[in-house]
């Protein structure tokens, strides 16, 4: 066993749920029942986070598939991803080297690349990334709730996204700071550009109009990439517009899935 801490509930299509960096599976639980309905529903806890061990080897987003490759073996022949901010870089990773093993991709808030660069202007500022690493070191609760503040600026209901958030660490558990840490700097240094034409897998990329963290230009961009995929915006959304926008999501999810 890879050591990931896995939720199941439903019955129907295989549906695995991959969050972002800092969360854990409790972000999904709004849309769990909904879901549930028309899907068997896998939420995954990412490497130290949540209740999964925390695993050295399994810092990249290649890693982290890897490892929740060897989790899903026992649970599933065939599913689909939904993945949010990193998780659905994982997502899109898994996909590329697994994809037979991936019926489709519906990624929320995902960029193939975090940062901005001389040929990628969608990202965050190298000097921000870097100094929410210097304040994990130094301040590890404050640069998490920093964090979280920026997922939700501008949305239609930030301030119950937020609480919604806060309370999914509440209830199963914070990050263990060696993975926040690796996972900034992961997210600093993947670029997923160059394997972006293997993920032969039907997408929908999902991203929201406010989004500060993963501006919806660069979720635009990523579904051009693509092979097989198209884009989707939600209006007055930030980072994470399952939440803001329930009822819309589970809709637009179910058309594109199956459910």
């Amino acid at each position: 066993m890879s050591g990931l801490y896995v939720e199941q509930r439903g019955q129907g299509p295989d549906l695995v749920l991959l969050h972002g960096w800092g969360l854990n599976l409790r972000v999904w639980d709004t849309l769990t029942d909904e879901l549930a309905s028309g899907f068997r529903v896998i939420a995954v806890d990412l490497p130290g986070h949540g209740r999964s061990d925390w695993n050295p080897n399994a810092r990249t987003p290649a890693e982290q598939a890897w490892s929740l490759h060897g989790t899903l073996a026992s649970l599933s022949d065939r599913y689909s991803l939904l993945g949010w901010s990193l998780g659905g870089q994982i997502a899109l990773d898994l996909s590329a080297a697994m994809p037979t093993k991936v019926a489709r991709l519906l990624l929320v808030a995902t960029t193939p690349r975090f940062v901005a660069g001389p040929d990628w202007p969608h990202g965050m500022a190298p000097a921000a990334l870097a100094k929410l690493a210097q304040q994990l070191e130094t301040d590890y609760q404050r640069a998490v709730s920093e964090f979280l503040e920026l997922q939700v600026r501008g949305s239609a209901r930030s301030k119950s996204v937020l609480a919604a958030l806060r309370a999914s660490l509440l209830a199963h558990g914070e990050a263990r700071p060696e993975a926040l840490a690796a996972g900034l700097e992961t997210l600093s240094s993947t670029d997923l550009r160059p394997t972006l034409g293997l993920v032969r897998t039907p997408t929908l990329v999902v991203g929201g109009q406010y989004d500060r963290v993963t501006p919806p230009a660069a979720a635009r961009a990523l579904a051009a990439m693509l092979p097989d995929a198209r884009y989707v915006e939600f209006a007055r959304a930030a980072h994470a517009p399952f939440l803001s926008h329930p009822t819309e999501f589970v809709a637009l999810a179910r058309e594109f899935l199956g459910g």
